[in-house]
């Protein structure tokens, strides 16, 4: 029976190769297709969009969003703002308020009823055929807007259009590794387009048609994380979510390990969560990508990382419990032997060229991720930030996660 765990770990480690040429694969055959528009483009026909700006406590950030919205180009008597305040603390209203003198504006103030509330607040004043969302802490490139809605003129079938999340310069060790990690995630958007099996719908700036959600109904409170159930629920109705690679949206991002920690924590809790609820289509070949990949390899990555969380901290518990009976033994003495004690992927009898593919994966999905975001494709102390940091910390906030789900508890939002 000893050999279970290292078929568990070559298990894990197959299946991680598995998925990085899978992706890869579908990148190749469909490399042509990516298209990076630098000029200004025009459409035949500008439909009307409105975006919702769901606010709580964020003074900070919102004038600089609200003035990327103003800056679109499009044409502003087809553009609409909600500027919607869902209670918050601080000074936020005064700064939507100075607002409330432009034609296509509207500031709503509510009592906290959490960000789902605000966007069905949107929804229920909305009178356009597009609808969209952007989070208070985002900006948007000025030609964001007509990027996205080009997808919808020459996609009839389009049902809803994401763009790519970046973030701005960073300024710390931490902010450096998530630059990297979104860069991957553009990449990543953009397979998951080309297999039809986007899972969540981000909440700077995806646009929708009204229909989605005259159809399906408001956004869920959904374990804090309404835009991924939106997808979900799009998915398993067979509503098309498409990936407009040079839409960008620049974020916002957490400086500290701790903000860090609890933004993932609550990330992978609505991930679990959400799975759990839609657990029924898992392996369903009829709601097709979604449930065949997408799916299985976010429980496959969950579960990875916590079997090998906890081999490491068994290796290591025995490492200090053998040199604590050698000590008691023979006393203490410096050797040069230190023991059998085995970190993480230095396990000698793995095979060398499998962990290469899978780090090769992600470099290379961060690379071409960062050259879809309109940077170049080249490396950067960024993709070693993120290699040591998530590596060291994610399995903290996967496990957080997971205690928080048996407890039946969700993680604080901030």
């Amino acid at each position: 029976m000893a050999f279970i765990p290292d078929v568990i770990l070559y298990s894990f480690v197959f299946l991680s190769v598995y998925v990085q040429v899978f992706l890869l694969i579908t990148f190749l055959e469909n490399n042509k297709k990516i298209v990076t528009r630098l000029d200004k483009i025009k459409l035949k026909k500008y439909p009307s969009v409105t975006i919702v700006v769901p606010c709580w406590n964020e003074e900070k950030t919102i004038y600089k969003t609200i003035r990327s919205l103003l800056a679109l180009n499009y044409p502003k008597d087809k553009l609409q703002i909600f500027l919607i305040d869902d209670g918050s603390t601080d000074g936020t209203w005064s700064v939507l308020s100075r607002f409330e003198h432009y034609r296509n504006i509207k500031i709503f103030k509510k009592e906290n009823g959490g960000k789902h509330t605000a966007l069905n607040l949107g929804l229920l004043n909305c009178e356009t055929e597009f609808i969209g969302c952007l989070d208070a802490d985002s900006s948007v490139h000025p030609e964001a807007l007509v990027r996205i809605m080009s997808y919808y003129e020459r996609d009839p079938k389009a049902m809803a259009v994401v763009p790519s999340v970046t973030t701005a310069d960073p300024k710390n060790i931490v902010q450096g590794a998530q630059k990297a990690e979104y860069h991957m995630g553009v990449y990543m958007k953009k397979m998951y387009d080309f297999l039809g099996a986007i899972n969540v719908t981000p909440g700077p700036f995806t646009i929708f048609r009204k229909k989605v959600f005259n159809d399906l109904g408001p956004y869920r409170h959904a374990h804090n994380t309404e835009d991924m159930e939106i997808a979900y629920r799009m998915q398993v109705n067979d509503y098309k979510i498409i990936h407009c690679n040079d839409a960008y949206v620049t974020t916002n991002i957490p400086d500290t390990v701790k903000k860090l920690y609890k933004q993932r924590t609550r990330w992978i809790y609505g991930f679990i969560n959400n799975t759990l609820d839609y657990k029924s289509v898992i392996f369903k070949k009829k709601y097709g990508n979604f449930a065949l990949f997408t799916l299985p390899t976010g429980i496959v990555s969950v579960s990875a990382i916590l079997y090998l969380f906890t081999r490491i901290v068994m290796s290591a518990g025995h490492f200090v419990y053998d040199k604590f009976i050698q000590i008691e033994t023979i006393g203490f003495s410096i050797s040069p032997n230190l023991g059998s004690f085995d970190p993480y992927f230095f396990n000698v009898k793995m095979s060398l060229m499998l962990i290469m593919l899978v780090y090769g994966g992600v470099l290379f999905a961060i690379l071409f991720g960062r050259k879809m975001a309109g940077g170049k494709f080249r490396l950067s102390i960024d993709m070693i930030y993120f290699l040591i940091i998530f590596r060291l910390i994610a399995p903290l906030w996967i496990l957080k996660a997971v205690w928080s789900t048996l407890r039946s508890r969700a993680p604080d939002w901030r």
